[in-house]
């Protein structure tokens, strides 16, 4: 077995067969950004679960739910949905668990009686303090490739595009 390296890829895709181009247009998925916006938001999602479940015992969905409501204590279900970007269904399954694990109480909001004001438990605040921990790191790790300048740049851009979703979705992102 001969152990010659292997041959680098290109950096741009070589043009698509004429006979695939025949069938109709083709992404590129390397330059296609809601593709690329997709696949580091669920690579990061499905390792983020991964590292937390083991080492702090929730999913990643809980972990955005508590960080939500660390920043913002008594907030309504629907106002996680809204940031989260979720649907009401899982986000209410998830809140179930996560109060009968003590995490969270659900109650009646003073001001609005059809609402419920949810806020961490003592016991959610301390996952919260851990988890918050690995999350900036992994977060430092992964922008670790940029330049300080760069990582704002990047972050300006992310938060223009979050403001213009609503141009592509219908819905405001406020």
């Amino acid at each position: 077995m001969s152990s010659q390296p292997l041959p680098r890829k290109s950096r741009r895709p070589k043009p698509a067969d004429p006979a695939e181009a025949a069938n109709g247009p083709l992404l590129d998925l390397s330059r296609y950004v809601p593709a690329l916006i997709t696949f580091i938001a669920n690579k990061l999602s499905n390792s983020a679960t991964a590292y937390y479940q083991k080492n702090f015992g929730v999913n990643v969905t809980e972990w955005r739910i508590i960080s939500q409501l660390a920043i913002e204590p008594g907030i309504p279900a629907s106002r996680i949905c809204h940031v989260i970007g979720f649907d009401k269904g899982p986000v209410s399954r998830n809140l179930a668990a996560m109060q009968k694990r003590g995490l969270l109480t659900i109650r009646t909001a003073p001001d609005d009686g059809r609402t419920h004001a949810i806020t961490l438990t003592a016991r959610g605040r301390a996952v919260h303090d851990k988890v918050i921990v690995a999350a900036l790191e992994r977060e430092r790790r992964l922008l670790s490739c940029l330049k300080k300048d760069e990582r704002e740049v990047l972050i300006g851009l992310l938060g223009r595009l979050h403001e213009n979703l609503g141009t592509v979705t219908g819905q405001s992102t406020n």
